[in-house]
């Protein structure tokens, strides 16, 4: 069986293994309450199961704790920003904070962050600009083990490369649209490759390229050594996004785009391309208000189709999931969770 514990509870204990893995207090508080919000968020693909992968690169040199971002061009509304290898959750964070300052001084401004490792769910970016009244723009790509198909192709070239827009809503929650380009992420293959779960029809091929429903294709070493692939959403279109992530989160920011065989590094280091606008030095705060406000309610008087709780938004399963785990604690299964010790038992937590 696997653990429920409550949010505060789960932090704690993700937070000591960081610490024992060389954070300090405050970083190891700070991704460990970025990994616990992703699960709060219903995205179990990029919280707490992730600390035996943070602790692997750790162990293996390719992620550096207390480590800060270094700022290496600014000018003004363009800054391109080198992550150090930092954990993403600290250099990402410190990134954005610089790039909403600018967008508040300048009207917007053009983020190329590179070396990053691991950024988690882009959404909480996208949330810190929708916050202060700002839209954010997020194209992300994956330097790892490629794990996703191009478009009539047979093996993983390039990784799962969201795609976030945030857009604040005067008086409302916020629309924060944040997805992989793959039809599904990574991370849920790992989570329902450890709960014993079959993926969706239409989302894998095997080693040989062929269809399979199987996650364990893209999470463990299949019979010859290899490992199957995800496919894009969408198919050509999802897989164009992807590729428009990869040229802008990689090559754009000059943090580097996959074009090499597959290793067994557990490092994964992301660069980003984040566009901040402020509405208002644009001049169309009160139009884009009201045009916003109408539109969404427009939407909302969609009758609900059959079978359907109606018509949501964007951040809206994000917010009931959080009121939900918040309230009935998060759940962890036994095999996540078995990972997760195993991991604090190699640092002597």
């Amino acid at each position: 069986m696997g653990v429920t514990l409550a949010p505060q509870a789960l932090e704690t204990r993700v937070a000591a293994i960081l610490q024992a893995a060389g954070s300090s207090a405050a970083e190891a508080r700070q991704v460990a309450a970025n990994l616990v919000l992703a699960n709060l968020s219903g995205h179990d693909s990029h919280g707490v199961g992730m600390v035996p992968r943070y602790v692997d690169a750790v162990l293996e040199g390719g992620l550096q704790p207390n480590t800060a971002m270094r700022v290496d061009l600014d000018a003004g509304a363009l800054l391109r920003v080198d992550g150090c290898r930092g954990y993403g959750q600290v250099v990402g964070v410190q990134a954005m904070e610089l790039a909403i300052t600018r967008a508040r001084e300048h009207g917007s401004c053009v983020l190329a962050l590179g070396n990053a490792h691991h950024l988690g769910r882009i959404g909480h970016f996208a949330e810190m600009a929708v916050a202060q009244g700002l839209v954010a723009l997020h194209f992300v790509n994956v330097l790892s083990r490629p794990v996703v198909a191009p478009f009539q192709g047979g093996d993983g070239r390039f990784g799962t490369n969201p795609c976030c827009i945030g857009v604040p809503l005067a008086g409302r929650e916020p629309f924060v649209l944040d997805f992989a380009t793959s039809r599904v992420a990574q991370g849920k293959m790992r989570v329902a490759h450890n709960e014993g779960r079959a993926a969706e029809p239409g989302t894998l091929i095997d080693e040989d390229g062929r269809p399979t429903t199987d996650p364990g294709v893209v999470v463990v070493p299949q019979a010859r050594g290899g490992y199957g692939a995800l496919l894009p959403f969408g198919e050509h279109k999802g897989y164009g996004l992807a590729i428009a992530c990869e040229l802008l989160g990689g090559a754009l920011t000059a943090g580097g785009t996959w074009h090499r065989p597959a290793d067994s590094a557990r490092a994964v280091l992301n660069g980003m391309l984040a566009l901040v606008i402020d509405p208002a030095r644009l001049g169309t705060q009160a139009a884009f208000e009201a045009e916003a406000l109408a539109f969404v309610d427009w939407l909302r008087a969609s009758p609900a189709a059959p079978g359907t709780e109606g018509v949501l938004l964007a951040g809206e399963p994000e917010r009931q999931a959080r009121a939900q785990r918040a309230r009935d604690g998060i759940v962890v299964d036994a095999a996540t969770w078995s990972e997760i010790q195993a991991a604090g038992r190699k640092v002597g937590a």
